[in-house]
């Protein structure tokens, strides 16, 4: 399968196609000619109150997000990481902590966070935040402080045409099997078991391991591996839609840049890596599997440049995101919300 590029901007005409509403406050257009994922929304008055505006039109912004899976804020007056907290909260409710960490994060201000820390050189491919875990929250929302000189994008991709490109044989497997997360904490790659779970309690972890489906064993003082089997197609709880949610692609050792694998490999066994995936059966995913899994990611990915104080809003069960790599300071904060669980959807 041919891999295509990442679309461009439909730019001409913006301002004359776009949509006034919400009694005349802001208006909505394509950003994109080809596909109205994200759908851009601006401010149509220069004084708007973004936070009450926001807060007053909850309804209407939840009916949107869930027709096109992104929203980007475009030119709203939001400046600082407070206004983009109040938000966040007044769109979904108070933003929650993070927690199962799988990258380097720093808490900024709250329940607010910069997002993965990587080197700027590498690449963070398409994942649906914490589907990993047990809980996971309905939408995360990025905020722009500092756009980067080049680079640097937050690429997304519609889960719900991410599984229609999975070829039926293929997703038949995991929907019968799941997939498996395997992590070592202590062999001095990754996190540390005391970032991962925020805690210096082995008791702690235990705890939420058995709490949570995760099967944890301790191979020395420091040493812990555990693995956690998940489903990798889920039904959106509102939409009933099936979307491809995991993160069998984005974990899995092939998916590492060559070098990194490369030297991952060569000083451990593969049961020791960091982190790597299996179907939930604990066999081995063909490599090329991965390979078409990589590439249907791949064929739905949309990229856009960051404006300073731009502000994307993703229902995070409907829409995938990663990074570009890129160049010169960029600071994008994250925020997420509205917790759910495969417990409530069991009891449905």
């Amino acid at each position: 399968m041919k891999t295509q590029p990442a679309l461009l901007p439909n730019l001409s005409g913006l301002r004359k196609a776009r949509k006034i509403s919400q009694e005349n406050l802001v208006s909505t257009d394509k950003l994109f000619a080809e596909t109205d994922l994200p759908l851009a929304v601006f401010p149509a008055v220069d004084d708007l109150d973004s936070i009450s505006w926001a807060a007053s039109n909850r309804q209407w912004i939840q009916s949107l997000l869930l027709r096109h899976g992104g929203l980007l804020f475009r030119n709203f007056p939001i400046s600082s990481v407070e206004e983009f907290r109040q938000f966040v909260t007044a769109v979904s409710g108070e933003p929650l902590a993070y927690k199962e960490q799988t990258s380097p994060r720093s808490r900024v201000h709250g329940n607010i966070y910069t997002s993965t820390e990587y080197p700027p050189e590498h690449v963070i491919f398409l994942h649906n935040e914490n589907s990993y875990s047990s809980t996971w929250p309905l939408k995360i929302m990025f905020f722009c402080v500092t756009a980067p000189q080049e680079g640097g994008e937050t690429p997304i991709a519609d889960v719900r045409r991410v599984f229609n490109r999975v070829p039926v044989k293929v997703r038949d497997r995991f929907v019968q099997d799941g997939w498996m997360l395997a992590r070592n904490f202590g062999t001095g790659y990754g996190l540390t078991w005391q970032t991962a779970f925020q805690t210096q309690d082995k008791t702690e972890v235990d705890r939420h391991c058995t709490a949570n489906g995760i099967q944890a064993e301790w191979l020395s003082e420091d040493r812990l591996r555990i693995r956690q089997r998940r489903s990798a197609v889920r039904k959106h709880p509102v939409t009933g839609e099936t979307v491809w949610f995991n993160h069998a692609t984005f974990f899995h050792v092939s998916t590492l840049a060559s070098e990194i694998r490369a030297g991952l490999q060569a000083e451990l066994a593969e049961e020791d890596l960091p982190y790597n995936t299996y179907y939930g059966d604990g066999s081995r995913i063909e490599p090329e599997v991965m390979d078409i899994l990589r590439d249907a990611y791949q064929q739905e990915t949309i990229k856009f440049p960051w404006n300073q104080h731009d502000l994307l809003l993703l229902d995070n069960m409907l829409v995938a995101h990663g990074r570009s790599a890129f160049r010169g300071p960029r600071q994008i904060v994250v925020g997420m919300s509205e917790p759910h669980s495969a417990d409530q959807e069991n009891t449905k």
